[in-house]
């Protein structure tokens, strides 16, 4: 469990604090602020389930049943049955990193005071994160509108005591049981809370932040990768000059190139082909235009996470109470803003890892590799050295083609034509999970790659840098040799790719790359 507490207030809640909660475990504390605001609209809340006028989500059923008016006597069930049949999730376990990013986002929500719970209900969600006890939910259910209903039922169903829970990865346990080991009492939820509980793009939102999280880290090493190809591979870093840069000037591909040449500062076998000797013109797309591609990667994540921190501001939920008192219904949980950029992602993920696998190749073909052996094979032949882990990378970067396919281009019509236009954002935000784990793969491989062959050029060395992450990968691996079984060596530099191992290794060298 983290150390830190995450206070949650009636403001915006940053990056930074959603990834401690989600993977580090962070407690979380409902501010003062808050509290106020969540008072100031469960007022009016409680005034209109006393009203004759029907009040949608609070006096009414819902979607396609929202025309029936509901009997005061029978507004606690009509709470406790919303949540029960929403809760109606299936398929694989979602991660609870996930989960509890989801929780924290909803909790945020509710805290804007625009949503009509109570604050003891906001307090449970912030009690349930805090003891680390994640409900279980289900990676099919969601369309993305009204936000993501399924995987946020499960959620509510825990606060009322129901359900599966996991107490900090453990097995899963009834939520009654975990609660009152915590020492938390399930809530009897009120008029409207049902509604606002699970009706939010904080599942997909919450995927989002994640994955902005993992990309930063990502094309930081794709930057590293390619580097380290382009000295194994005797090319050149004269292209990668901020003159030539401003000639096009996507702050993305600045950044990315500013890294290529820190990274490949004072290289002696860089130094090795500067003279009149090398006769080659220009290098291959694949190493001449790496950061025209992880420069536009990363302006697409910078485009993203404009769009994350425009959601973390956003108060999601139907209806949402005004600050003048007024109860209005609204579509701001279509979950379109987040799904597009989700897609777009995907999209750059995809073509980062392809070009990350070309370099790869082109380092195993003695055509092509400038005098390297093939496949960086011991005994080409009798061996087949890194062949078949470019295998692997071709399968992951085909995988990634696929995956890219937008999923927010889908549509399929629900509750009985209510809801007649989807997001399908939370689709789009699993299948980019999917992407960053392939492309984090794709990238080892190439890192591995590399590191061989630049031991293959011994007695010339590498850069400082990138020699620091060759020294990094052979704390883990062993160096070039006769043929031995590869995939545990592939295993390592990907936790190590994850972990951000090898890019510390690099910017103890250059300092923090861009």
């Amino acid at each position: 469990m983290g150390s830190e507490v995450v206070e949650v207030g009636a403001g915006e809640l940053g990056f930074g604090q959603v990834v401690e909660v989600a993977r580090r475990g962070a407690a979380v504390r409902l501010g003062d602020e808050a509290v106020t605001a969540i008072t100031r609209a469960r007022t009016r809340i409680d005034e209109l389930a006393q009203s004759p006028t029907p009040a949608y989500g609070v006096s009414t059923g819902f979607g396609a049943l929202a025309t029936r008016h509901i009997d005061p006597a029978l507004r606690a069930r009509l709470q406790r049955s919303l949540v029960r049949s929403h809760a109606a999730g299936s398929g694989p376990e979602v991660e609870d990193e996930v989960i509890r990013a989801m929780m924290l986002l909803r909790l945020r929500t509710l805290a804007t005071g625009h949503t009509g719970v109570r604050p003891a209900t906001a307090r449970l969600l912030a009690g349930l994160l805090s003891a680390g006890i994640t409900p279980v939910v289900h990676e099919y259910g969601s369309l993305g509108c009204s936000g993501d209903l399924a995987p946020l039922s499960h959620v509510a169903l825990a606060l009322m005591g129901e359900g599966a829970v996991r107490v900090r990865g453990g097995e899963p346990v009834p939520a009654g049981e975990a609660l009152k080991e915590a020492g938390l009492e399930p809530v009897e939820l009120a008029a409207k809370e049902g509604l606002a509980l699970i009706n939010g793009t904080d599942g997909m939102l919450g995927m989002l932040i994640l994955a902005l999280d993992d990309l930063t880290r990502l094309l930081r090493t794709a930057d590293l990768a390619a580097a380290m190809s382009v000295e194994a591979l005797l090319g050149t870093d004269r292209v990668f000059a901020p003159e030539l840069q401003a000639l096009r000037p996507h702050p993305g591909q600045a950044a990315s190139a500013a890294n290529l040449m820190a990274l490949l500062r004072d290289s002696p076998i860089m130094a090795s082909h500067r003279d009149d000797t090398c006769t080659r013109v220009q290098d291959a797309y694949s190493l001449r235009c790496a950061p025209q591609v992880a420069g536009a990667a990363r302006d697409t994540v910078a485009h993203a996470a404009a769009v994350a921190a425009r959601e973390l501001v956003a108060a999601i939920d139907n209806p949402v109470v005004l600050d003048d008192g007024r109860v209005e219904s609204n579509g701001n949980f279509h979950g379109a803003p987040v799904g597009y950029v989700l897609d777009f992602l995907a999209i750059a993920a995809a073509d980062v890892a392809s070009m990350s696998e070309r370099r790869t190749d082109r380092m195993l073909d003695v055509s092509r590799s400038h005098g390297l052996p093939a496949f960086l094979a011991d005994d080409p032949g009798v061996d087949s050295g890194h062949m078949i882990a470019q295998y692997t990378q071709a399968a992951i970067v085909s995988e990634l083609k696929r995956l890219a396919v937008p999923a927010s281009v889908d549509s399929i019509p629900s509750s009985a034509m209510q809801e007649d236009h989807v997001s399908m954002g939370w689709s789009a935000a699993r299948k980019l999970r999917r992407s960053v784990d392939g492309l984090t793969r794709v990238l080892a491989v190439e890192i591995l790659t590399a590191a061989r062959a630049l031991d293959l050029r011994r007695p010339l060395t590498p850069a400082p840098a990138t020699a620091a992450v060759v020294a990094a990968v052979r704390l883990e691996t062993p160096g070039p040799g006769p043929d031995r079984y590869l995939a545990p060596e592939i295993e390592s530099v990907t936790r190590m790719v994850e972990a951000g191992t090898l890019l510390t290794a690099a910017e103890s060298v250059t300092g923090p790359l861009a």
